[in-house]
């Protein structure tokens, strides 16, 4: 029961988004985190929902609430555009990364069976290629699949979940300078499976921080590369 001194109809019904809805939000938030809709980007509802193959209604829904999580910004008399992220909102979003990344690792040191490592190398081995091949898109998705890996080795609940509220951000400022990273990325990552395979904690915790220290360096230089 609600608490007395509420009036009648004071609190709303929830309700569950629809399929829809949810479906066209996944769509244009994955657009956004591959930059395929790119940072200052004007987004027109008519034009997306064209695209889509939706009407205009599931799009403005999907909007507002990209707006209310930072990827979009609704300009008055202006519209909404894909959000262009300022050089200290990145700072502070790689270097939580690198802390939850770093404890990542030295828990997978401690906890990673044979099984846990020839994951990371199978990984290791289609970055690798996807990198010789110049192939940005599945470079950047196996890059997220492996460290999303080295977080499911580590066997913390409540890690996994911190680290999943950042991923797709990660994602977002990653692709820009997944190139630029390139082969040295996965060089980094060897080292990192190395260290976890030989079950040493303070070595993989020092190589998981320098890898993601690296990336968020990569960033902020990426305009003078």
């Amino acid at each position: 029961m609600l608490s007395t001194g509420l009036p009648q109809g004071a609190v709303p019904k929830l309700e569950r988004p629809g399929p829809l809805r949810e479906r066209v939000y996944e769509a244009l938030l994955e657009l956004i985190t591959t930059r395929a809709l790119r940072p200052g980007q004007h987004l027109v509802e008519s034009e997306l929902a064209g695209h889509l193959g939706v009407s205009r209604q599931p799009v403005r829904e999907a909007l507002q609430r990209l707006n209310t999580e930072g990827w979009v910004d609704l300009r008055p008399a202006q519209g909404a555009f894909v959000h262009e992220p300022t050089e200290e909102e990145a700072d502070q979003l790689l270097s939580v990364r690198t802390l939850l990344e770093a404890e990542a690792a030295r828990l997978a040191a401690a906890n990673s069976g044979t099984a846990g490592i020839a994951a990371l190398e199978e990984l290791c081995a289609k970055g690798e290629q996807a990198v010789a091949d110049d192939d940005v898109d599945l470079a950047v998705a196996t890059n997220a699949a492996f460290h999303a890996k080295v977080m499911e080795l580590a066997g913390n609940v409540v890690l996994a979940e911190l680290a999943a509220q950042v991923d797709r951000r990660v994602r977002w400022y990653y692709t820009p300078v997944a190139r630029q990273r390139g082969t040295r990325s996965w060089i980094e990552h060897r080292s990192l499976i190395a260290a976890i395979s030989s079950r040493d904690e303070q070595q993989a915790t020092a190589v998981m921080r320098s890898h993601t220290e690296h990336t968020r360096k990569t960033y902020h230089e990426r305009e003078e590369s």
